[in-house]
């Protein structure tokens, strides 16, 4: 994997409406706006985490989406790629949980700039010049046959080019059934273009169509294997787990394996109160991707990864803003005095 070259993002950029404390959607008349999207989340964290990281997406050209720009560079993100075009911006509502009762999200996405965007519209040989890695997600995929066909073509041309290919599949039901999608034979294909994988037992399972049963590593490993069997080009896959007491209480672990054998994985962190959970899948993913290209041993980026995806749960909104330093903090003593 590259540890040269800018790290490009591509996905789409979405404003978040999300119902104040504990809430139901509209309880009261009043929603808090905050910016995030998969792809969006990881260039963020990246970039606090002091590397050169650049999002490629399409917004409206209009108010919201220059604050969307605004936004992102306000956070080192290199935004002079994004590109406007005809369509709505990209939403979605979220409805916070609370002891017992889940969190909601609810897209609002349909004829957005970025959905409305044809594969064939963005030069990905100019994109990624000078570039070392890409990530994408499932998320993208499934916003419809035009972004689908753009992440393949975005990994197509990122494999050609010998550009490290990331992939977290972030498999969404509700987006794929909105345009009867194929989503395990789309995601199956940007997973054979792909480097490393960010998935599950579960997400395998489902572009493969096979089960792996067991407890703890073992499906996981199981999975691991299957996929480094299926797609030659893989050569790591990485997950959390995540075992769930209430909504609030939360314990999350980290696995990584790769095509040689490797194993690694983390004790379970306690998490309580979580403040915020959205994006900490992708703060796992931007803390990965932070150690491989700083060439830190397996374990220790593993754990930085996880670390990350900790802290992400104390920080409102999408993005973690926790820094390297913070991240190396929680892991050299994880001691909880005031820093003076």
């Amino acid at each position: 994997m590259r540890q040269d070259g800018r790290i490009l993002c591509f996905g789409e950029i979405l404003i978040r409406l999300s119902a104040p404390g504990a809430e139901f959607l509209l309880q009261t008349p009043r929603l808090e706006t905050t910016f995030g999207g998969a792809e969006a989340n990881v260039a963020v964290s990246l970039a606090r985490f002091g590397h050169d990281a650049r999002m490629l997406s399409v917004l409206p050209a209009n108010a919201l989406g220059r604050a969307a720009v605004d936004e992102l560079r306000r956070y080192g993100v290199d935004v002079s790629r994004l590109k406007t075009g005809p369509g709505r911006m990209g939403l979605y509502f979220f409805t916070p949980g609370a002891v017992r009762r889940a969190s909601e999200v609810l897209y609002d996405r349909a004829d957005s700039a970025f959905a409305r965007t044809p594969a064939d519209a963005i030069d990905w040989a100019a994109e990624l010049a000078g570039a070392g890695w890409l990530h994408i997600s499932g998320v993208t995929a499934a916003v419809g046959q035009a972004s689908a066909d753009a992440a393949r073509a975005a990994a197509r041309a990122a494999r050609a080019a010998g550009v490290t290919v990331s992939f977290d599949c972030n498999y969404r039901p509700s987006l794929w059934a909105a345009w009867d999608g194929d989503g395990p034979a789309i995601l199956g294909e940007i997973l054979s273009l792909s480097d490393l994988v960010f998935g599950d037992h579960r997400d395998i399972a489902l572009i493969l169509g096979r089960t792996f049963g067991g407890e703890g590593e073992a499906p996981r490993a199981a999975a691991a294997e299957a996929a480094f069997a299926a797609y030659p080009s893989l050569r790591r896959m990485a997950s959390t787990r995540r075992i769930q007491h209430s909504v609030n209480h939360h314990d999350l672990s980290g696995f990584m394996f790769d095509r040689d054998g490797g194993a690694w994985s983390t004790p379970a962190l306690p998490l309580t109160p979580i403040v915020d959970r959205i994006g900490g899948g992708d703060a796992f993913a931007a803390g990965l991707i932070h150690g491989l290209r700083r060439g830190l041993a397996d374990q220790r980026t593993l754990e930085f990864a996880l670390a990350a995806a900790a802290l992400k749960h104390s920080i409102p909104g999408d993005f973690n803003l926790a820094t390297a330093a913070d991240v190396e903090s929680l892991l050299s003593d994880g001691g909880l005095d005031v820093r003076r």
